[in-house]
């Protein structure tokens, strides 16, 4: 029994690499139930008109990729489904590829055209004081797009002056800037926000949520499974669920095999 408490872990790490393999291979689903707080950001951009306007905040980089960008391009497949204007940004500089890639990426696909249906401002420095500056005046905060584009003339941003003229905005974030986007955006200009996060900042986020700080709230690959099934496109969230949930199972099984052996040792000495 002592022998097994001091099992290798490298034997651990085969069991977990097992247990993302192997759903992945087999390739099962397993049934995604969304929640209330992902149906918040649904339903909202659903209510929108055509034509409506919608700010996306990629504020993450490649490190959370993987939890985000599956949130990101949820979003866009759900906008230009319904024929409404994407206005994209950053303020992070690792997201600038990130962003420019789903919003061109997705928009080709819905065939929709640069500068009259969508747009990417870029990234700019500053964080506080660029919401602040986009709610005075955005075309002063963002005179040109990331493409170097002058902004002023866009049909896309036709009608949209600040912060306070978008029908909605969405910060995907991997820190801090949700907080941010709130206490300097939101309460100052007041405008609907919806917020995606990944899995660890998640659970920080839900005051917000029972506040109406936030509209609703995507929480992780989850939150971007929950979004997929929504829209009925089940893409590379829905999929990364079923390992992922093995994976939780496994993780759980060690800690209650691992406090039995502990325990029953501790007894038997």
């Amino acid at each position: 029994m002592e022998r097994l408490l001091k099992i290798d872990r490298r034997i651990i790490f085969v069991f977990v690499a097992a247990a993302v393999t192997i759903p992945l291979l087999i390739k099962f689903d397993l049934p995604v139930i969304a929640t209330k707080e992902v149906r918040g950001i649904y339903d909202k951009i659903d209510s929108l008109s055509e034509g409506s306007h919608v700010l996306i905040a990629f504020d993450y980089d490649p490190a959370s990729k993987e939890e985000l960008q599956p949130m990101a391009i949820a979003l866009l497949h759900h906008c230009f489904k319904n024929n409404i204007k994407v206005i994209g940004m950053t303020l992070n500089p690792g997201g600038t590829g990130l962003a420019d890639s789903a919003i061109t990426e997705v928009g080709n696909e819905y065939g929709r055209k640069y500068k009259e249906d969508y747009v990417f401002l870029g990234y700019k420095t500053g964080v506080e004081l660029v919401m602040i500056n986009m709610g005075e005046n955005i075309y002063s905060a963002f005179p040109k797009d990331f493409k170097g584009n002058a902004t002023t003339d866009m049909p896309a941003l036709k009608d949209v002056q600040s912060l306070q003229d978008f029908d909605f905005v969405v910060d995907l974030a991997s820190g801090s800037s949700i907080e941010a986007w709130i206490a300097f955006g939101k309460e100052k200009y007041n405008f609907d926000l919806g917020a995606g996060c990944t899995a660890v900042i998640g659970p920080d986020m839900y005051p917000f949520l029972q506040s109406k700080q936030i509209e609703g709230l995507m929480s992780g690959l989850k939150g971007a499974a929950e979004y997929e099934t929504l829209i009925n496109r089940k893409s590379s969230a829905v999929a990364g669920m079923s390992p992922q949930s093995v994976v939780h199972v496994l993780v759980v099984f060690f800690v209650i095999f691992g406090n039995t052996l502990y325990f029953m040792t501790r007894r038997k000495k």
